[in-house]
């Protein structure tokens, strides 16, 4: 199993380096707890994404069984409708074991580890994410129904198979717990609903069971939560589902994927269409691990998928975990100066960038992979051209730290996406002004920069590269620019314009404000 992690990048960061690892899991000492898969549900929304993932599931479930695997069903309040089923008559029967953890039949709310963080959705309004209208008539249709509409399951859905054989059935911690010891189980995969709900808290759920030792993940691809949008951080309900197996992985445990029993590519919802941005942060100077995960958090929740990866605090010359987040990428947007990358990083980065797909530069990502002429430390590799090759630039310095330049677009009425609801009128740049000029062939210039006394600098520009690919690059980036609308609209724009979607003609950059209660 290739199980997925998070580790801070210094201790107190709150930034953290998504890692892997490898384990190898025995069949037969490993179970798969599938949680709360109803044949209903109060939430319209939760009862359709269910049914799209649950025939992939029954087939994970299949081939695990068949591999060795304990199938734990867990469909919490209802075992009145599998009082004479073999599978909850085998979980009764098992013996209870000598080692029961205190609270294991209770419902927990947080472990310890998760005080470091803040709970990363709001859940308070119960996550319903129905259409008003559309939630009126689903709870009419279960009145009908003579089904109580805001607790209407009774079953686990029918498109999940319990082997009467095999599998067991239970929603009691306690008999969970029992069952696992009784077959010397330590290796739990969780899937099912809803992951910042039941699957982290119920007594047989991750927090539980990570808490009391078990070596537990979240099948991440097999799972949903209930988040509306409407709620903060007001981002896309699959977002919500992303900050939440985030938090899993930082504080709770790691994750895996469904591809990973049964081959193929991990799930995805049919409407889950975001982009993926990979956001790669590797600089000393500017503080852009700290201010692009804060402006990737407030604007691109929704309508991306974003991923981050930091600069090792320890290593100058590697990012943990680049390739493996760029390889699902579908833009990548760099703030990266002088640094070296591990032979995989800079092949994976390289292929990325042949491939055709658009990168998005900011400040010193112009050198981002040049040591000026230094050879690389062993076992790395530089980029001396990824400014001309990229970004079709022309690094060359800049100009005194302490002389402020005038920012203004190319000319009145030029019109271009990643100039959308941007003011027409100047400002400064409270950063050095950099010497990029003459640009290649292939770039189009947006912004330009003026310091009196010197010749005018193009400051942001779009570039059609080789490859066919595009990109885009600004020298903007200082700690001051991100608190500037105008930086903010451009750089927003940008990546809608890099992931080829239309750039909205309106967009609110009110940052939102988590609410006090953390969960």
């Amino acid at each position: 199993m290739t199980l997925r992690y998070q580790q801070p990048t210094t201790p107190d960061s709150g930034r953290y380096h998504r890692l892997s690892r490898d384990e190898a899991w025995k069949p037969e000492q490993t179970a798969i707890i599938v949680c709360d898969m109803w044949d209903l549900h109060h939430c319209r929304n939760a009862v359709l994404r269910e049914q799209e993932f649950a025939p992939r599931l029954n087939e994970v479930l299949t081939t695990a069984r068949e591999q060795g695997v304990t199938i734990i069903h867990a469909p919490s309040g209802c075992m009145k409708h599998y009082k004479e089923h073999p599978a909850r008559t085998r979980a009764e029967l098992t013996p209870r074991a000598a080692n029961m953890p205190a609270e294991i039949t209770s419902w927990c709310y947080q472990i310890p580890a998760e005080e470091e963080g803040i709970y990363p959705v709001d859940q308070s309004d119960g996550g319903e994410d129905d259409d008003p209208q559309e939630h009126a008539a689903w709870a009419k249709e279960l009145e009908s129904r003579g089904l109580n509409p805001r607790s209407p399951w009774t079953r686990q859905t029918e498109m999940l198979t319990i082997d009467p054989e095999q599998d067991y059935i239970s929603d009691q911690g306690d008999e969970v717990w029992s069952i696992l010891a009784a077959r010397d189980i330590d290796n739990v995969i969780l899937a099912g609903v809803h992951t910042n709900m039941c699957v982290l808290g119920r007594p047989f759920g991750l927090r539980q069971l990570a808490k009391n030792g078990k070596n537990v993940v979240l099948m991440r691809d097999m799972t949903d939560t209930m988040y509306n949008p409407g709620a903060w951080p007001f981002v896309s309900h699959f977002t919500g589902t992303d900050r939440i197996v985030s938090h899993i992985e930082k504080y709770v445990c790691p994750t895996v994927t469904s591809d990973q029993i049964i081959g193929g590519e991990p799930f995805r919802f049919a409407k889950d269409q975001r982009p993926h941005v990979v956001v790669v942060m590797a600089e000393d100077e500017y503080d852009t691990n700290q201010t692009l995960p804060e402006f990737a958090s407030a604007y691109l929740g929704k309508d991306f998928r974003v991923s981050y990866a930091f600069g090792s605090a320890t290593q100058r010359n590697d990012i943990p975990g680049l390739d493996q987040a760029i390889e699902s990428a579908d833009v990548v947007l760099l703030s990266v100066r002088r640094r070296a990358l591990p032979t995989m990083q800079m092949e994976a980065l390289r292929k990325f960038v042949a491939s055709g797909k658009p990168v998005i530069g900011i400040r010193t990502a112009c050198h981002a992979f040049s040591l000026h002429g230094q050879d690389p430390p062993a076992g790395t590799q530089t980029w001396e051209k990824f400014d001309p090759e990229v970004f079709g630039g022309n690094y060359h310095g800049h100009h005194n730290n302490r002389l402020t330049s005038l920012v203004e677009p190319i000319a009145p009425g030029y019109k271009h996406p990643i100039l959308t609801g941007l003011p027409r009128a100047t400002f400064q740049q409270q950063g050095s002004l950099y010497k990029t000029s003459p640009l290649l062939v292939g770039t189009r210039v947006l912004l330009t920069g003026k310091i009196g006394g010197q010749p005018t600098e193009p400051v942001a520009w779009t570039f059609q590269r080789s490859d066919g690919g595009r990109s885009f690059f600004t020298s903007l980036g200082h700690p001051t620019d991100f608190a500037n609308p105008s930086f903010q609209r451009m750089l927003l724009n940008s990546v809608y314009w890099a992931a080829g979607l239309d750039v909205p003609e309106k967009f609110d950059l009110t940052k939102p404000t988590p609410p006090k209660k953390k969960i």
